[in-house]
């Protein structure tokens, strides 16, 4: 009697986490509207994977440009999420891409997003610029960032990484817990042991800390120190599997998972990171007879 029990509770809990792992990539998405307000702007359509789109806005500022920057937005957002942030790059000069990844925006609906394909849009926009350019990642666009980086170094000069988890199942379960302590001990395990079947084993080979020891290019890592989403320690951790002196770590006090952009100290440590690479900076700009797409 006590085996049969067991096995019918342990075959329900197996599919309510079933259920579970299909819902949390199909959570409610909260897009913003915030469009730019500066610059030349072309609104675009971009091609990606499964012959999907993405809806892509390319700024060039007024003045001299001084660089490329791509922009990823996080999970549920879409493009206009990234417009305060690129507003600091585009005061220094530089041309920023701003795209939504598909099942967000108006985007190209997509089952099953995750890191791995955010990744994957990230360098569909690469191939359409045509030429290297900064990557820039928040959350888990970030984690799409340090994906893409490590995929294609050559089209990445230089890396931006605010609000990243430094292992992937670890900063899930910590989401998890944030979202419901209950859900995140109870459910949480087993869903991310459903992810990592899905996704081939892969979760813990494309992690942050596990692709930041091979990525030639400059880093910076950017945290706020009150979040309770990503700790900051995972921050710490990041910047730490860097080869040593490869990468600049910001935790910004006082500020959670998506305040470090709004803090005095950001768009001074973001300046002084551009200009301590000047040489990356301006291997982002088309070479000399190419407009812009």
């Amino acid at each position: 009697m006590l085996w049969t029990v067991a096995a019918v509770l342990g075959t329900g809990y197996l599919a309510v986490t079933l259920a579970l792992t299909y819902f949390v990539h199909r959570l409610p998405r909260r897009p913003v509207v915030d469009p730019p307000d500066w610059g030349d702007v072309l609104d675009t359509w971009v091609p990606t994977r499964g012959g999907g789109r993405l809806e892509v806005w390319r700024i060039v500022p007024e003045g001299e440009v001084r660089g490329t920057v791509v922009m990823i937005h996080g999970w549920s957002r879409n493009r206009d999420r990234m417009v305060a942030r690129a507003r600091h790059f585009a005061r220094l000069g530089m041309v920023t891409v701003l795209f939504s990844v598909r099942d967000h925006g108006r985007s190209s609906r997509f089952r099953f997003m995750n890191a791995a394909e955010f990744a994957e849009d990230a360098l569909a926009v690469l191939d359409w610029l045509g030429h290297p350019a900064i990557l820039y990642g928040h959350s888990a666009g970030a984690g799409g960032a340090i994906i893409a980086a490590s995929r294609r170094p050559g089209q990445v000069a230089l890396l931006f990484l605010e609000g990243c988890y430094a292992d992937s199942r670890e900063g899930l379960l910590s989401l998890y817990r944030w979202f419901n302590p209950f859900f995140g001990r109870v459910f949480g395990p087993m869903i991310l042991n459903w992810m990592n079947l899905f996704y081939r084993f892969q979760m813990k080979a494309v992690s942050p800390e596990r692709l930041a020891p091979g990525l030639p290019m400059p880093a910076m890592v950017i945290h706020g120190a009150e979040d309770r989403r990503f700790s900051a320690a995972f921050a710490r951790r990041l910047h730490r599997a860097f080869p040593r002196g490869r990468a600049r770590l910001l935790v910004v006090p006082g500020a959670g998972h998506s305040e470090s952009s709004h803090h005095p100290q950001y768009p001074e440590a973001v300046g002084e990171f551009l200009a301590a690479h000047p040489e990356a900076s301006a291997a982002t700009i088309p070479p000399a007879g190419r407009t812009w797409r």
